[in-house]
């Protein structure tokens, strides 16, 4: 659903990032603005390969943007600058979790400007790490997998001591924090998948000598696949009431070290009681804004662990628009215009890929799903015929084939014989 022309230009729409996330914002916003003369300013440190050679943003590259002594003022000097042509102010989208925490740290210094509420950074620290996340689980009755915490000096002696037994999911607190992506190490990940203790202290041994001196996280393997896992998209208006929601199953995820763990492509569905669940946790919080969970059917219990909420939209939300929901339409309706409807829940199904079919025939495993894939259009978040050119053309097509050397190399089916190695 497109705006109208005589309404969508006065406010501007700011993007902050240049990944695939930042992208897909763009086109929502696209989608919502329709052919008003405006488009979304994109804020970044750095251009990533997602947004080359686009026409559908404006772009400002600002030197050190993501560090906390250098985002408020620079953002400030932008909304400072162009406030006096857009009356209604700014919409605001973090595209990553630096920068939704750099927002909501400094929120107070744009006040006023910015017309989109975020969330108290004390309760964005209660998602941060897995100890204070899992206590809110815990008071709320949300299910989650057994966990432990691990300091650098107890990487080793936790490992005999765990309430759980392998196959184990192991991951450092933040894989996006500066101090893990900096450090380097053979065989280094961003989540690792164990089946016995030898491998798993090689592993810790190697990341000693790297230097790097956060926290780990240890988990019990939830059995099931790909398409076990669920991922669920929110939107939460000003004042804290959901007003869309739009579930997803992933049935294939990125295997390589740099991305493993994350969604290759998703089916839209639908499940009201989780629906409804969910949608009480945030309202019970007070939380605003968007929101992304990232959980797991487990068919022991025929319940859901939740692993952990993002606070913004994930890169993979463009599962969302497949299904004919525009998560950015709800916000800006919200926000600038202050026209709400009742909450929204998505009914439909469509396909959302960041891969080609071919590795979709390949890799994802289950027959039933597999054939099921047939039967809908494939809809990208990067390959856009309205946005297309030789060099973007190059670029993405240079990543899709990519894709299918590093699924040969890395692809292991997590239901396979790796749970049983000795």
């Amino acid at each position: 659903m497109r705006g109208s022309k005589m309404q969508q230009y006065d406010f501007l729409p700011i993007i902050l990032g240049s990944d695939e996330n930042a992208y897909g914002t763009a086109r929502l916003f696209h989608d919502y603005l329709g052919d008003a003369p405006v488009k979304p300013l994109l804020l970044c440190a750095k251009r990533l390969n997602a947004t080359r050679d686009s026409k559908l943003f404006d772009v400002r590259e600002i030197p050190d943007f993501d560090r906390d002594d250098v985002f408020p003022d620079a953002l400030l000097r932008v909304l400072e600058q162009y406030a006096p042509a857009y009356p209604r102010g700014f919409v605001v989208v973090p595209c990553s979790d630096y920068y939704t925490g750099l927002i909501c740290r400094h929120y107070d210094r744009f006040q006023g400007l910015i017309r989109n509420r975020f969330n108290p950074v004390e309760l964005l620290e209660t998602f941060d790490t897995k100890d204070r996340f899992y206590a809110l689980c815990d008071k709320y009755g949300l299910d989650y997998p057994k966990t432990a915490v691990c300091t650098a000096q107890e990487r080793t002696s936790v490992i005999d001591a765990l309430p759980f037994g392998f196959p184990i999911v192991v991951k450092p607190e933040n894989s996006n924090a500066s101090d893990y992506l900096h450090c380097d190490f053979e065989g280094k990940k961003k989540v690792y998948f164990f089946s016995n203790r030898d491998d798993y202290l090689s592993m810790v041994e190697r990341m000693d000598r790297s230097g790097y001196t956060g926290k780990l996280i240890l988990q019990e393997f939830i059995p099931g696949g790909d398409d076990a896992m669920r991922v669920l998209n929110s939107y939460s208006d000003n004042d804290g009431r959901v007003r869309a929601m739009c579930l997803g199953q992933p049935v294939l995820e990125f295997y390589d070290p740099g991305s493993i763990g994350n969604y290759a492509a998703i089916l839209s569905r639908s499940d009201h009681a989780l629906y409804e669940k969910m949608r009480a946790f945030l309202e019970e919080l007070g939380y605003v804004g968007f929101s992304n969970f990232d959980m797991k059917y487990d068919s022991r219990t025929g319940r859901y662990v939740l692993f952990e909420i993002n606070p913004r939209l994930g890169r993979s939300s463009f599962f969302a628009y497949a299904a004919g929901m525009n998560f950015i339409r709800y916000l800006c309706e919200d926000t600038v215009y202050g026209r709400r409807t009742d909450c929204v829940y998505n009914e439909n199904t469509a396909l959302w890929s960041h891969v080609s079919p071919g590795i979709l025939r390949k890799y994802v495993k289950d027959d039933a799903l597999r054939a099921e894939l047939q039967r809908y259009p494939v809809h990208y978040t990067l390959w856009w015929e309205e946005d297309r050119n030789l060099k973007r053309a190059y670029r993405i097509l240079r990543f899709q084939r990519a894709q299918f050397k590093s699924f040969r190399r890395y692809y292991f089916d997590k239901n396979g014989d790796w749970m049983h190695e000795a």
